[in-house]
């Protein structure tokens, strides 16, 4: 196979980055964070449709990586919070545009009878109407 001549590489750290953040759930579970969820709970209200397991795994992943802190709060019964470390609040701008972004292709593809982009042709069963179920980051 031939190598693109215009193109570098994908440098390291940008495949580490992706390697964390493009686990199902992720995006959503950082969301919650910002947006201030703390509780277990609190994050399973937040994203909607998450396993337990999966969101369990998801801030064990977030805390591994140094983006949120999980503390044991020693009362009865004890309860863990999540907070955002500062590495974690540094994502926020990320976040915040990946939501801008996701809100303007719903606005794109709502004007559409078919929910399709423009420009694609339909290979599947039509979307639902993206203006009255706006897209999630999941």
């Amino acid at each position: 196979m031939s190598r693109c001549r215009s193109c570098a590489p994908v440098p390291e750290e940008v495949r580490r980055a992706a390697g964390l953040l493009e686990r199902r759930w992720l995006l959503s579970v950082l969301y919650a964070a910002l947006a201030g969820a703390m509780r277990f709970g609190e994050f399973r209200e937040a994203v909607e449709g998450i396993p337990p397991r999966t969101l369990a795994q998801r801030l064990g992943e977030l805390e591994e990586a140094g983006l949120v802190e999980r503390r044991l709060i020693p009362a009865s019964p004890p309860f863990a919070e999540y907070r955002l470390t500062d590495e974690g609040q540094a994502l926020a701008p990320l976040v915040e545009a990946l939501s801008g972004w996701s809100r303007r292709r719903a606005f794109v593809t709502a004007g559409r009878a078919d929910g399709q982009e423009r420009g694609r042709r339909s290979t599947s069963a039509p979307r639902r109407n993206a203006a009255r179920n706006p897209p999630r980051i999941a």
